[in-house]
């Protein structure tokens, strides 16, 4: 009998429905979902409008390749040029977070005729060819994937990147970082670092690439956390929130690259389906107003969190929280879900990840913040 190749540590629950921010598993109990899978749930589980708009579409059609006009498409990218903020951009549509990095490293490569790509410590980028060598964790970096083309400075250490460039400017395609990373344990770049990062790439011609697919999708309160620090990025790489859980991923590409036909290519990106799910997410998003809402919600559950004693740091911009604990997180994080039937996620050994959806309310909020405080006062006695 064939079984599952055995590459993830589970948690012994089978969620089988979910709508908001809750989900159920096969006995009928009841969870908090505080993570989203990994940050994808951003408009909430099975949401009305998202579930209407997918079903619709499978009705008509699901699945043509990109030899044919999909005028969804370019109302997407529509859309999201204007929730965005970023609408001279150009849109190219892929499968995942991945795809996405690999696409945009690839991109800035054409453009520049360079080689060399900038990534830092604790970085993810995902686990294909060129993401996985532009991330940190060596243990997922298998022989083939390994390359000299790649080179990690540490990040919001301005004075080492500035003598990364100095040395090798003339030969670095492109920069490349989460402006908040995710499975590096929710650090926030310094907003004088990302300025840094544009003012190296606009001296030596080397091309910003923001991986926003973790933190951006109005997660941090703005649509990119890149925003933050009021610089512009050459791309912006998305995917998890711009699909609610459908697998999509999307490069949103300035006006300094030129395109051609065949540079660039997918089969399944952008197909009806994905353009359905990104446009539900979109309107959703814009209509109730989701940005300032994780900003707002973000800001309450971090200022109750960093009232609670026992905790080494709370840090993170909206709703990309990571709680810092003094002690292993293991045990913790498994009672949070098995005792008070919230699901959290983690980075490392000592970092709660929390990543709800974007519209949790108050009293969300409230039964994570009651529950979290009483297991973190039975450790802290």
């Amino acid at each position: 009998m064939m079984k599952m190749f055995d590459v993830y540590p589970l948690q012994n629950v089978s969620v089988v429905r979910a709508e908001g921010s809750w989900v159920w598993d096969s006995e009928g109990n009841k969870y908090l979902d505080m993570y989203g899978g990994h940050a994808v749930i951003s408009i909430g589980h099975t949401h009305p409008e998202y579930v209407k708009a997918l079903t619709e579409q499978l009705g008509r059609i699901g699945f043509y390749s990109n030899s044919v006009v999909i005028e969804r498409q370019q109302r997407l990218a529509e859309k999201l040029g204007r929730l965005s903020g970023k609408e001279s951009n150009r849109l190219f549509l892929v499968n995942s977070g991945a795809e996405a990095n690999e696409n945009a490293i690839k991109l800035a490569s054409f453009a520049t005729g360079r080689r060399k790509v900038v990534a830092f410590s604790a970085s993810f980028h995902g686990r294909t060819s060129l993401a996985v060598a532009a991330t940190a964790n060596r243990s997922i970096v298998a022989p083939v994937n390994e390359t000299d083309n790649v080179v990690f400075s540490e990040f919001n250490d301005g004075a080492a990147l500035e003598r990364l460039f100095a040395e090798q400017g003339g030969e670095i395609a492109c920069v490349i970082i989460e402006a908040i990373q995710g499975v590096g344990g929710i650090k926030v770049a310094d907003a004088g670092f990302l300025r840094l990062i544009r003012t190296l790439c606009d001296r030596y011609g080397a091309v910003m690439i923001a991986d926003e697919v973790q933190c951006g999708c109005g997660r941090s309160g703005r649509y990119y956390a890149t925003d933050w620090a009021g610089v512009q990025a050459d791309i912006y790489t998305m995917a998890k929130g711009i699909g609610n859980g459908f697998p999509v991923g999307a490069i949103s590409v300035g006006s300094r690259f030129e395109a051609r036909y065949g540079m660039l290519g997918t089969t399944f990106g952008g197909s009806y389906l994905a353009c359905a799910a990104m446009e539900a997410v979109a309107d959703v998003m814009e209509r109730e107003g989701l940005v300032a809402h994780a900003g707002a919600m973000g800001d309450y559950l971090t200022g109750e969190l960093k009232k609670l004693s026992g905790l080494s740091e709370v840090r993170g911009r909206g709703l990309m929280i990571g709680i810092e604990l003094p002690f292993e997180m293991a045990e913790f994080k498994r009672r949070l879900l098995t005792e008070e039937h919230i699901f959290v996620g983690a980075a490392g050994k000592n970092v709660i990840r929390l990543l709800p959806a974007l519209n949790i309310t108050r009293e969300h909020a409230d039964r994570f913040l009651t529950s979290f405080s009483k297991l973190l006062t039975s450790y802290c006695r």
